[in-house]
Order: structure tokens, then sequence, then C-alpha cells
């Protein structure tokens, strides 16, 4: 059952960001537009790693490759664009509290990982025993 649900998590997780990133792609002015009425400075530049940002660390997710480092990179867009875009209660909060989750959902994937079914697992070797992992190997053995 954990391999579905991590899997699914996993799933769900990415949904937002690879479909904000895709949007951001097709329309990237509407974003522009936003930033730059936020007073973010360089908006027409920003866009550029904004875009980046959401797809790889969306792909990361959704995959399971680097998914520790692809969560990290989300928690890292999310925190100040959570504070620069919803602050302003009680209009933002649902959007606020959006973000709140999707940060505690990429916190306990960089916490447990990605699970058996990523790209990550399918990468690391895999012992059957102990006796075949380099953990039982003797460190002060010549």
């Amino acid at each position: 059952m954990n391999n579905y649900t991590s899997l699914f998590g996993r799933i769900f997780l990415s949904a937002i960001f690879l479909k904000s990133g895709w949007d951001k792609l097709l329309d990237p002015n509407s974003t522009v537009q936003y930033m730059s009425a936020k007073g973010i400075p360089f908006a027409n530049i920003l866009i550029i790693p904004t875009i980046g940002v959401l797809l790889a660390g969306g792909l990361s997710v959704l995959l399971g490759y680097k998914a520790k480092l692809g969560a990290w990179l989300l928690i890292g867009f999310l925190v100040p664009a959570t504070l620069i875009f919803h602050t302003r209660f009680p209009e933002e909060e649902i959007d606020f509290l959006k973000n709140l989750g999707l940060m505690g959902g990429l916190l306990t994937l960089v916490t447990y990982g990605a699970g058996k079914w990523s790209l990550d697992r399918r990468t690391k070797p895999q012992y059957r025993s102990l006796k075949d992992s380099p953990l039982t190997a003797d460190p002060w053995d010549d």
C-alpha cells in the first residue's frame, strides 16, 4: 500500500507546480504583469527562472528523480512567493494556507523520500542482505 500512496502523493503534489509552470510558459506576459504590479523588479527576467523552477521541481517530484532536491527547490520558491503574493488577509488567506500545505507535503517528501516506485530508488544499488552491503566492510581491514 505504501508504494501506491507515495506514488500518488507525488503525482498529486507535483500537479500544481507542473500546471503553473506550463501556464507561465505559454503566457509569460500575464505573470510578468502580475509580478510587476506587486512591485517585483526585473519581472521580465525573473519569469525565466520561475518557469524553470516550477517545471524542473515538479518533474523531479513527479518522477521521483532527485526528489529531495526538487522538493527543496520548490520550497525555496514557495517561501518568498507566499510571503510576497499571499499575505493580504482575508483575501489571500486560502492561497497562503494552500502554499503552507504544499510546503508540508514537500517537507514530508524530503523527510521520507520518494518511495519505492521512483527513479531515485531505481538508481540506488539494492542489496539483498546486509552481508552484501558495504556497511559490513571492516574499516580496519588492510
